[in-house]
């Protein structure tokens, strides 16, 4: 087994680039965002059960009712971005 691959030619790994805007990490960001807009600073829990309860709710809710994230950027206005935020790394990754 050399070189990543198997005896048989078959690859042992296959690497995707995932940009750290894409991360699921950043997915449960914001989950607990709009959990805490939508729910947590709008009532009021006097207890731990409570908030449990609210949380419950909330993804009870989600789940009975879910939205379709839709996307508004086009494929230009995405890349476009690309070489001005490339820039700004570099820069800040040479201070």
């Amino acid at each position: 087994m050399g070189g990543g691959r198997l005896s048989g030619g078959k690859r042992l790994i296959h690497m995707h680039f995932t940009p750290t805007s894409a991360s699921w990490l950043n997915l449960i960001e914001r989950f607990f965002g709009e959990l805490t807009v939508k729910r947590i600073r709008r009532g009021t829990s006097r207890s731990v059960p409570e908030l449990i309860k609210t949380i419950d709710g909330y993804i009870a809710h989600q789940t009975d009712f879910p939205s379709t994230f839709i996307w508004t950027a086009t494929l230009e206005d995405i890349l476009s971005k690309v070489p001005p935020a490339r820039k700004r790394l570099h820069k800040a990754a040479s201070e």
